[in-house]
């Protein structure tokens, strides 16, 4: 729930990452207060006066300051981007040791401070570190939210968008299932506009086969990213920004967010990303799918994959 009027989020690690998501926040006018945390507490205060000196330019009049865990007492969100970087030819599921002890260093605190608002994590692998955070923290499971696939769904969109030359916010599918490579597209639940892509097929618009190109595209997406640039953030920013505003905003938004499913393929517990309806409370709750019994043993499998995941960083404690 959300503590206060004033709209105060509290940003842990300013890594690329974390500073892309800020910079949006103050471009984007989504909240009234922002404070940086940081290992490094010198850096933190210099992203703060960086992003201070842009403030007349913003239209903006956000209080911007590097402060430490006991700011979060009174915080809507706190928004976790710490933890190290994804390396090239690394897969996010092995980035999760590394990954893990940062976690047990942030999220304690975090709720010793007295924090009651709504956790938004973002550090790969995501689905588990959102788990983690879910455990360490002993909060409701709908107030812990990962990003999951919701940048990979807007890079779908995007993609089909310009497939089929539509305004991306015309074309309604999701990718779901973890946020890494057993994501996948349920292309029974694409719809440009109101009609199933499918049947664009079907009627001789577009070839199944080269729709479905896009979805190893999505994919592949980050890794080409990393392989260029050697990392992303700006994307993952922005997408951060729109559940920060769904959550303030109190907007009741479907986004394909990582939150806790029930049991699916014999697993239960697991986080990945489903379309959901997020608001102030966190996640309000699921959309269900109806997927074919492909798509199912699909999300089971990716479900399964996340299992092992944290079943792994258990048998290494």
């Amino acid at each position: 729930m959300m503590t206060s009027d004033k709209r105060k989020v509290v940003l842990v690690g300013t890594g690329m990452v974390g500073m892309s998501y800020a910079y949006a926040l103050l471009n984007q006018n989504v909240c009234e207060e922002l404070v940086l945390v940081d290992v490094d507490r010198r850096r933190a205060e210099g992203e703060a006066m960086d992003l201070n000196h842009g403030l007349a330019f913003s239209g903006s009049h956000m209080r911007i300051y590097a402060g430490g865990y006991e700011d979060c007492h009174d915080a809507d969100i706190v928004a976790i981007c710490a933890g190290v970087a994804q390396q090239s030819g690394e897969t996010r599921l092995e980035l999760l040791r590394r990954n893990a002890a940062v976690f047990r260093s942030i999220v304690e605190p975090v709720c010793e401070s007295g924090f009651n608002g709504i956790f938004l994590v973002a550090t790969n692998p995501v689905d588990v570190m959102t788990r983690i955070t879910c455990q360490l923290s002993g909060f409701n499971a709908r107030r812990v939210i990962g990003t999951g696939t919701a940048l990979d769904t807007a890079r779908l969109r995007y993609l089909l968008g310009r497939h089929f030359t539509v305004d991306p916010r015309n074309v309604h599918a999701y990718v779901i299932g973890e946020h890494g490579d057993s994501e996948f597209v349920p292309w029974s639940q694409a719809m440009l506009a109101t009609r199933p892509i499918s049947d664009f097929c079907a009627d001789g618009y577009c070839d199944m086969g080269k729709i479905e190109q896009i979805e190893e595209e999505v994919r592949g997406a980050a890794q080409k990213i990393i392989e260029a640039k050697r990392a992303t953030y700006y994307g993952i920013g922005m997408a951060m920004v729109r559940i920060t505003r769904a959550i303030l905003g109190d907007e009741n938004s479907v986004l394909t967010v990582s939150t806790m499913l029930d049991e699916i393929g014999g697993v239960r517990g697991v986080f990945a990303g489903m379309p959901c309806i997020v608001n102030r409370n966190g996640v309000r709750r699921l959309l269900p799918l109806k997927l074919t019994d492909t798509e199912q043993q699909r999300l089971e499998r990716s479900c399964q994959t996340l299992q092992a995941a944290y079943d792994s960083l258990q048998e290494g404690k």
